[in-house]
């Protein structure tokens, strides 16, 4: 279970004080070439039913054929997520009519699913974390989609995803907040992506949630939810439970009840509305599928996977604040996105590891943010990035030309080495220069010396001048120690 600060999450109604309970079911599109059991490509973006087999038409007489590559990812996943796996599972058919499901069933598993109890721990704002339980872990084909906009008069269908294999990933109803749930889906996504089992993407559907929301009076048993189908967005899942936590305390507070229902969420409106009444379990009418055996396989086949599984984030994490002695704060946004670790870890192999880590988390991710770009598509290498805390570590720069350095780089490429010498960009360390521009400032202004001998920050004014006059070149460090000893202080 998890362990929450529960106080400081609760919703103030209008009557009192009541507490949101959220479960997700994430379906995540599994990483495989072919789909889960056919052997019709799964790429995205395809024309029309241009990516289908006859099994994914449902012809008479075809027969899915399990992928094992499918099996291999849905078992990482669970590895991942700390889960029991489970020896042997079962697939059933989910009985239920759609337009775009030509079976007219879903290949599924109900009761044996190949991926058993696990958790994740969810970091949030202000340094708490929590552990939020799994409950199942299944593998399922996804359907085709219904397209609408094609025709005034008709609806047509296109089958490319259909049969594709998802990974439905159910968690335990341990959820208190819209912030919760948005890290706990952000968290699941790094997971999925550093095990290379699903990429993520929301926008293309490869991932998408069903969100369970009730409300109840702190400490009483859980109340009636509703399900918000179909969420691909993560900010839209927060606004979507905030709506519909406030939509269901208010029908509990004015004396109605809240019906099961299935509800979709508008993100113009900002409002959930009603889609259908929820089936139960018994209304798909589950049996084991007829044309599949029982998925088996051995405790030696899940260890040769377990092996070679990646430096899954909790763990680059620790290793981060213990190799690097960075912040929890640092380490969590450095490891949330496993390029993101690697490029740091490029940048810090040998170098300052807290400056390396300042550097990536704040102007290159300031400056990466501000123009919509991510890690991958940085037009400042690690290398080079390397190559400017190695020119401010040497004394070559100051960390004012750095920047200048930094947006060169960012604009023009190059070598910073070479930028620097071609540029004339090196500090001025000779002591007697900066002695001479020091000279000059304090004979102006004796007035100021006279206050810099009583009050030791106002030498501050001085480095101020100083800089000025050496055009930022000045090594920081020798004007201070130039002043302190012309200033007698």
């Amino acid at each position: 279970m998890a362990v929450h600060g529960t106080a400081k999450k609760l919703i103030k109604g209008a009557t009192g004080d009541w507490e949101v309970v959220i479960g997700m079911e994430v379906h995540a599109q599994v990483t495989s070439k072919s789909k889960l059991f056919s052997g019709a490509s799964t790429e995205f973006g395809g024309p029309p039913n241009s990516h289908v087999s006859l099994v994914d038409a449902a012809m008479p007489g075809m027969l899915p054929v399990i992928n094992e590559e499918c099996v291999r990812q849905a078992i990482r996943t669970g590895l991942g997520l700390k889960a029991k796996i489970n020896l042997k599972s079962v697939f059933d058919r989910k009985n239920y009519f759609y337009p775009d499901l030509p079976q007219g069933y879903q290949i599924s598993q109900y009761k044996s699913p190949v991926v058993g109890e696990g958790a994740v721990t969810v970091d949030l704002d202000g340094g708490d974390s929590v552990t939020i339980g799994i409950e199942r872990l299944h593998l399922e084909q996804d359907a085709g989609k219904s397209l609408h906009e094609r025709s005034p008069t008709n609806s047509c269908v296109d089958l490319n995803r259909s049969g594709v294999a998802l990974m439905e990933i159910v968690s335990k109803p341990d959820l208190r907040s819209a912030e919760e749930a948005k890290a706990f889906i952000a968290k699941l996504r790094s997971i999925l992506r550093y095990l290379g089992t699903c990429d993520g993407d929301m926008e293309k559907g490869s991932l998408r949630a069903d969100v369970n929301v009730s409300v109840r009076r702190p400490g009483e048993p859980l109340g009636t939810r509703c399900e918000i189908k179909n969420m691909n967005s993560i900010s839209f899942i927060g606004e979507a439970i905030e709506h519909e936590a406030r939509r269901q305390i208010e029908v509990l507070e004015e004396g109605g009840s809240i019906d099961q229902e299935t509800r979709l969420y508008d993100a113009n409106r900002k409002e959930t509305r009603p889609m259908r009444t929820k089936e139960e379990a018994h209304d798909y009418r589950y049996f084991p599928d007829p044309d599949l055996l029982p998925l088996e396989f051995d405790d030696a086949y899940v260890e040769a996977l377990k092996k070679k599984l990646p430096e899954l984030p909790d763990e680059k994490k620790a290793r981060f604040m213990r190799d690097f002695s960075l912040s929890v704060y640092d380490a969590g946004v450095l490891v949330a996105e496993r390029e993101t670790a690697e490029y740091f870890e490029a940048v810090a192999k040998g170098r300052d590891a807290k400056a390396a880590a300042n550097w990536v988390n704040n102007e290159l991710f300031g400056r990466l943010n501000k123009e919509g770009k991510d890690i991958a598509s940085s037009p400042i290498s690690a290398g080079q990035l390397g190559a400017m805390l190695d020119l401010i570590a040497d004394g070559t720069i100051s960390g004012k030309i750095a920047k200048d350095l930094f947006e060169i780089v960012w604009t023009e490429g190059g070598d910073p080495r070479a930028i620097v010498e071609q540029r004339g960009m090196k500090q001025v360390t000779d002591i007697g220069a900066i002695e001479k521009v020091i000279d000059e400032i304090i004979a102006k202004n004796p007035d100021k010396v006279a206050d810099a001998k009583t009050n030791p920050k106002a030498i501050g004014w001085f480095v101020g001048q100083a800089m000025k006059a050496s055009g930022g070149k000045a090594s920081p460090q020798a004007v201070n120690d130039v002043l302190k000893r012309k200033l007698g202080l």
